[in-house]
């Protein structure tokens, strides 16, 4: 009886004419709707934030570019970490600037760890937080973040390439077009504005922006004729050559391959650059690195090895093996657009600083041009190459191929690795996390038919058009250096944001999904096809494993049993419980790839299986 009073009153309210909300009055265009402009004349199509008092002015400006038709859209994260790295995998899907943006006080100082993270990997991003009003500074405001409160200006100031305090309206444009400019110039990174309610407040004397961006951010073709001429006469002379790809390479990693096949050389790569090229390429030999290869070291050690020419890479500890000798010795070459970059190799036998696609391009066309390519001993080369290639397989590089194929329960860990690279499709972006899971993906994972790679194969003559990459961040993307955990979490929404039409698989491990797992309610909200891997193993793994190789002690690694499976579902998810490779197999994977939402795979693992993380250890043990 209740119930039908209730619909009945429900039912008469609801015939009743609904006040509309007025429409706000026509407003004149203050700074906030001028710094919203130019990130529409950038062509950014998301921002990714947190709201509060002291960012309102901002949120206003984004709404009313939304009324007009604008297409400029905010993605609500669940904290403000997570905003900062959804704005990373957003910058590396599409190669623009990410965005984020927050209030003052806590909103900015829960951004640190992401903005530092991306300040390490290199990821251009536009980081801005709220202040109150200039004239309460000093006084106490609340979540006062000035340099009269908690500075986060001092604290931002060691994790980005500029960053500024925004004090008065007419700063804000030219300071917003230098941070960009930082943001965008090698060593790329992200950049942070601090900008006052009262600033973002303050009337705009013009209606538009006055720069045009697109010519003011293009990147310079740093190009050193003489230089490039040099190294091409090194190369000519070298009869065996070793190519180190890193993550730098997105932009050039063609002509590279290009170049690599016709000089004849095979090639590794750094743990970041691995998604750059295809698995099956003939000329690959491995990663070499943290959770790299035995055959990509074994590559480089070669005595016949006459030079080793690393691009595009900034040879820190996990993309060197920690600092191995196998790569940072004499017979090096390091090209990078990064004086910082080069600078970390001072055994190199020749530094080339310049745009890295204008470089080989170059060095291609010269090849060309000589008949280099043509050369007897090179021609030699290849037809021995070839013939190895024959019989090589890229399951050669693993360090533990019975694992790889086992059908073990609970799941081996490299057993799940090769069931992710044959279910999903060839467009799949796959992001791996901080701990065991970027180790077993580094090692193990090799996705089929990735065909990423030269323009031309052989002698140059037949071109190739099996599956041009649509973004230089390839089909892996991982964070090295800083390595935080959860970055795979909210980037893997930021990457699905930039391109919907592909599957996004995050693997993840259950202590990042315990710190940053509630940003996949984002997903659910923005409908996003989102493939979340747990390796459920009850522990921090690699704190668990290294504890035992080092012979530490056992202490602070243990999680207790977590339904993942479940925890998606009450956050609107999708979710399955995984404990064995059939299991994986009879997953409906087309369906999984459709759905508009996150699907969350809580896999059981092996938890004895111990990840191939050797040269952290050495590092840790011989404190290099």
């Amino acid at each position: 009886m209740f119930e039908n009073v209730e619909f009945e009153q429900r039912h008469e309210q609801s015939s009743q004419p609904r006040a509309t909300a007025p429409m706000p009055p026509e407003h004149e265009m203050d700074m906030a709707d001028l710094l919203v402009a130019y990130l529409e004349q950038m062509g950014v199509e998301y921002v990714f934030g947190v709201p509060g008092g002291a960012i309102e002015p901002l949120y206003n400006a984004i709404a009313r570019n939304q009324r007009k038709g604008g297409n400029l859209s905010h993605i609500l994260a669940r904290h403000e970490a997570g905003a900062a790295f959804m704005a990373d995998g957003y910058a590396r899907e599409t190669g623009k600037i990410g965005v984020c943006i927050s209030t003052s006080g806590p909103g900015a100082t829960n951004m640190l760890t992401a903005v530092a993270t991306a300040y390490s990997n290199d990821v251009p991003m536009l980081v801005i937080t709220g202040q109150p009003a200039l004239p309460s500074f000093g006084k106490h405001s609340l979540q006062e973040s000035a340099c009269t409160g908690v500075d986060v200006l001092g604290m931002f100031r060691h994790c980005t390439r500029y960053n500024s305090l925004v004090s008065h309206p007419q700063q804000l444009e030219w300071k917003l077009i230098t941070a960009l400019q930082h943001a965008t110039r090698s060593p790329a990174g992200p950049v942070h504005l601090s900008v006052p309610m009262d600033v973002f407040r303050a009337p705009s004397s013009q209606q538009a922006p006055s720069y045009d961006m697109s010519n003011l951010l293009r990147p310079a073709a740093l190009v050193d004729h003489g230089a490039i001429e040099t190294l091409r006469g090194m190369l000519s002379m070298a009869r065996n050559v070793v190519i180190l790809v890193g993550g730098g390479c997105g932009n050039s990693i063609h002509s590279i391959l290009q170049f690599a096949s016709l000089k004849g050389a095979t090639f590794v790569t750094t743990p970041d650059g691995k998604g750059l090229v295809s698995p099956q390429h003939p000329l690959y030999r491995g990663v070499f690195g943290f959770g790299g290869h035995a055959t990509a070291e074994a590559a480089l050690n070669d005595p016949s090895v006459d030079l080793i020419v690393a691009v595009g890479t900034s040879m820190g500890e996990w993309n060197t093996g920690g600092w191995n000798a196998s790569l940072l010795n004499e017979r090096l070459v390091h090209i990078d657009e990064s004086e910082e970059h080069l600078a970390r190799t001072p055994m190199a036998r020749y530094h080339l600083r310049g745009s890295l696609s204008a470089i080989f391009d170059r060095l291609v066309e010269r090849m060309h041009e000589l008949g280099q390519h043509t050369d007897p001993i090179v021609e030699r080369r290849r037809a021995a190459r070839d013939e190895a290639a024959r019989t090589w397989l890229p399951s050669d590089t693993l360090e533990a191929p019975d694992t790889f194929h086992s059908d073990a329960t609970p799941i081996k860990p490299q057993r799940l690795m090769k069931e992710l690279g044959e279910l999903f499709p060839p467009s799949t972006r796959f992001l791996a996390d901080t701990g065991n899971s970027i180790a077993w993906a580094t090692h193990y994972l090799q996705p089929r038919d990735r065909r990423m790679g030269e323009r031309r194969f052989g002698g140059g003559e037949r071109s190739r058009d099996l599956g041009k990459r649509q973004s230089t961040g390839g089909w892996l993307r991982l964070t090295t250096h800083f390595a935080a955990m959860g970055w795979a979490i909210g980037a893997a929404i930021g990457t699905a944001a930039a391109n919907p039409d592909v599957p996004v698989v995050c693997i993840t491990g259950d202590g990042s999904m315990l710190m940053s797992g509630q940003e996949l309610s984002v997903a659910v909200a923005e409908q996003q096809c989102v493939i979340f891997v747990v390796l459920n193993d009850r522990a921090l793994g690699m704190i668990k494993h290294g504890q035992r190789l080092c012979g530490a002690e056992q202490i602070g690694f243990a999680l207790p049993p977590t339904d993942f499976a479940a925890i998606s579902r009450a956050l609107g998810g999708r979710g399955y419980t995984i404990r064995s490779a059939a299991d994986m197999q009879a997953l409906d994977i087309k369906s999984i790839c459709t759905y508009p939402g996150p699907t969350l795979l809580d896999v059981y693992i092996d938890p004895e299986e111990v990840p191939p993380m050797g040269s952290r250890l050495r590092v840790l043990q011989e404190g290099v």
